[in-house]
């Protein structure tokens, strides 16, 4: 069966947005500085060609996601909706505003899995993630036995809101390009703009908020606004060099005691 190209919206996006705010084209092509003719021409699809910091110029001035202008066609949603994406509810976002993931490989053209020690995570978060130079610098190493159509990354995390995880550990996380596909409760990194990278079980909300759940109960049920999240990685496994906790709970003692009911019960 012949695939069919994926229809494209956005020069007609582009046109219906800039009349719905009734800006001009000679104001909106100043604001994103390229010429009326230009702008004109992409408009009614004489320029099939258009640059990335175009296309992006585009997605700043208006707030809505490269996605979403590329695979949506805005002018058949309603009002509210379309004041919800310019608010930044964007449900059809996708991995961070469709960015492309700086990553790294080895000489046989390889993924490596990058570490993002404690001491880099502040540059990481404040732009490192998608700048080539500063991911190349990172520690690298390989895991056995990864899918090679996935990219892995690990994270040092440190604290208890993650219980009976253990306290110190390095997290490697799988990258969710497509967040509507967040199952409710999936283990994950979640990367937030200019502050800091936790792990936690989320769950993708019907407001354009990501809930947030640490599996220790002492810790409070929070959410954060898509808008604020750099990346998620799914969790896929954890090093430590801590010893698993061997203090019997009260619920292993009462599983004990009723066993050994059941084993006397069941005596002739």
């Amino acid at each position: 069966m012949e695939n069919k190209e994926p229809k494209i919206f956005f020069t007609n996006n582009l046109k219906f947005l800039r009349e719905r705010k009734k800006v001009s084209q000679a104001v909106l092509s100043e604001a994103i500085n390229v010429t009326r003719v230009k702008l004109a021409l992409i408009e009614i699809g004489k320029t099939k060609a258009m640059e990335p910091h175009f296309m992006l110029s585009i997605s700043n001035y208006f707030k809505i996601s490269l996605d979403t202008l590329m695979t949506v066609d805005i002018s058949k949603l309603g009002e509210l909706k379309i004041r919800d994406l310019e608010a930044g509810n964007d449900i059809y976002i996708k991995g961070g505003n469709l960015r492309v993931l700086a990553i790294s490989v080895d000489k046989s053209d390889q993924e490596h899995v990058d570490y993002v020690p404690i001491k880099g995570r502040a540059g990481y978060v404040s732009g490192g993630y998608a700048d080539p130079d500063y991911i190349s610098e990172l520690p690298k190493y390989h895991i056995p036995n990864l899918s090679k159509h996935r990219t892995y990354r690990t994270f040092p995390v440190v604290g208890d809101s993650m219980l009976p995880f253990p306290q110190n550990m390095d997290i490697t996380g799988k990258f969710i390009e497509d967040w509507s596909q967040i199952k409710p409760e999936s283990l994950a990194l979640v990367v937030l703009k200019g502050q800091d990278i936790i792990f936690k079980a989320i769950t993708l909300l019907q407001d354009g908020m990501l809930q947030c759940r640490s599996l220790n109960p002492i810790y409070e049920l929070y959410t954060v606004p898509l808008e604020e999240i750099l990346e998620i990685w799914e969790f896929h496994s954890y090093q430590t060099t801590e010893l698993p906790e061997t203090t019997a709970t009260i619920a292993t003692v009462l599983q004990s005691l009723d066993d050994i009911k059941k084993m006397i019960i069941q005596k002739p």
